[in-house]
């Protein structure tokens, strides 16, 4: 099991997020990040595979190959969230919740759509 780690980083958070509901290629993960994020996050091919490597030492995704899968180059990596991944995933979703309520809390803000 990966050793206990802080908050995740932004970008690292959108990579996981990117990953929950389907296993995703490097392409694939930058063109969700982008989507999701309505282009406000925009990730270099260079800071996503460096991302890739951390969270694959982590624990947090793992590689797998989707062979014989309709129109899928085979050369292409594919990466998996794992338990671990989605465990971290949710502590951080947890952890901005609480920042968004201490944040209403001191009435910075009212709703989410709102600033």
């Amino acid at each position: 099991m990966a050793e206990t780690q802080g908050p995740l980083t932004a970008a690292m958070f959108h990579v996981l997020l990117a990953l929950v509901n389907e296993d995703r290629h490097g392409y694939a993960i930058l063109k969700e990040v982008d989507e999701e994020t309505e282009g406000e996050v925009q990730l270099s091919t260079g800071t996503l595979y460096g991302i890739i490597k951390r969270l694959l030492t982590n624990g947090h995704i793992q590689e797998v190959r989707k062979p014989g899968a309709k129109n899928t180059d085979s050369r292409r990596r594919y990466y998996h969230l794992t338990d671990e991944g989605r465990r971290a995933a949710i502590a951080e979703a947890k952890r901005m919740e609480k920042l968004v309520v201490c944040a209403r809390s001191k009435r910075l803000i009212r709703t989410l759509s709102s600033a």
